[in-house]
């Protein structure tokens, strides 16, 4: 399929396709053991099918890795979903606060996100979001059980990604203190007390040793504050022309096995450690998600589109919701 694309430099004098050597700039926390390389490790004999050979580098620093792609210096890029947000507004509003509440919604949007028809929202000038992979829902992670309400959150300290103008708005949204952190350091700041909590998806919850910030007095607050995904962005000056669709065509496929990852990870989590909102609890911490997100889209920070597409799979997956009347 790609290597019948005339691409200066694809084909020989006899006709034979080349190989084209791009770089791949992975970022997993945990480095080139890491889960996310390993799964990224699963794309390069797809890739050289199709006349592309894959050089991976791990990143344990998610700025650096973005700031190199920037440069120039990797072809194509593995990045959450929020640090990705300045390379295309409209996937980097996926994990606006609230918007996907769960497993069902995010998998009706992946697939929405997957049809070639959506093409034209993934592109934003020479970058091109060629896959989406679900992180799973993101939890707050505290030190102390008794953190059980918004309410209690005043004052208290939280790692926040600095970088992100939503985190740094909720957190003061709540009364709580803002404590600037980054992909590489939030969990150590949780770890040894500088903080008192920190959000991440269960995901995170064993390779980046969280239990030892949660153990012995905090927990896992049981509601998704957002729903974390990664997201592969490319220059698509440095591939053919159907590169993207191939990553996502291919992304889709392995959508079951990022889910079985993920609910191992939650599973792994003792039953003990998670905590439990009230019903009652849950109605208004929705409502106080929505009030933020759309101050945040009224701010230009999300993209309305993106926002609105969210909000019709939310109401189609649950009508009986108070904003689906509006």
């Amino acid at each position: 399929m790609l290597t019948g694309l005339a691409l200066p430099g694809l084909a020989q004098a006899n006709g034979t396709p080349d190989i084209l050597d791009r770089s791949f700039c992975v970022f997993d926390p945990v480095g080139a053991n890491g889960p996310l390389f390993a799964i990224t490790k699963t794309f390069q004999p797809v890739a050289l099918k199709k006349g592309i050979r894959l050089e991976l580098r791990a990143y344990t620093d998610e700025k650096v890795a973005a700031e190199d792609f920037k440069a120039g210096q990797c072809d194509a890029v593995l990045l959450t979903g929020t640090r990705a947000r300045e390379f295309n507004k409209f996937t980097g509003s996926l994990e606006a606060m609230g918007a996907v509440p769960g497993e069902e919604e995010m998998r009706l949007l992946y697939n929405t996100l997957a049809q070639p028809k959506a093409r034209p929202f993934l592109v934003d000038g020479n970058y091109e979001v060629a896959g989406v992979f679900p992180g799973g829902a993101v939890y707050l992670h505290t030190r102390d059980r008794a953190i059980d309400s918004v309410e209690k959150l005043q004052g208290k300290r939280i790692a926040t990604l600095d970088f992100d103008t939503a985190s740094v708005r909720m957190v003061r949204h709540v009364g709580a203190s803002v404590v600037g952190s980054n992909s590489a350091n939030f969990a150590g700041k949780f770890n040894n007390g500088s903080v008192d909590l920190a959000y991440a998806p269960a995901v995170a919850y064993t390779p980046l040793e969280l239990y030892k910030g949660v153990t012995p007095n905090g927990g896992v607050f049981r509601y998704a504050l957002a729903y974390m995904n990664f997201q592969v962005v490319i220059h698509r000056d440095r591939f053919p022309e159907d590169a993207g669709q191939m990553v996502r065509d291919e992304a889709a496929k392995r959508i079951d096995e990022a889910y079985e990852i993920i609910a191992e990870a939650e599973a792994g989590i003792p039953d003990e450690v998670w905590m439990y909102p009230p019903a009652e609890d849950v109605a208004e911490y929705d409502k106080m998600l929505r009030k933020v997100r759309l101050s945040l889209l009224a701010d230009g920070v999300y993209d309305e589109r993106a926002i609105k597409l969210m909000k019709a799979i939310r109401c189609r997956v649950d009508g009986s919701r108070a904003e689906c009347s509006s």
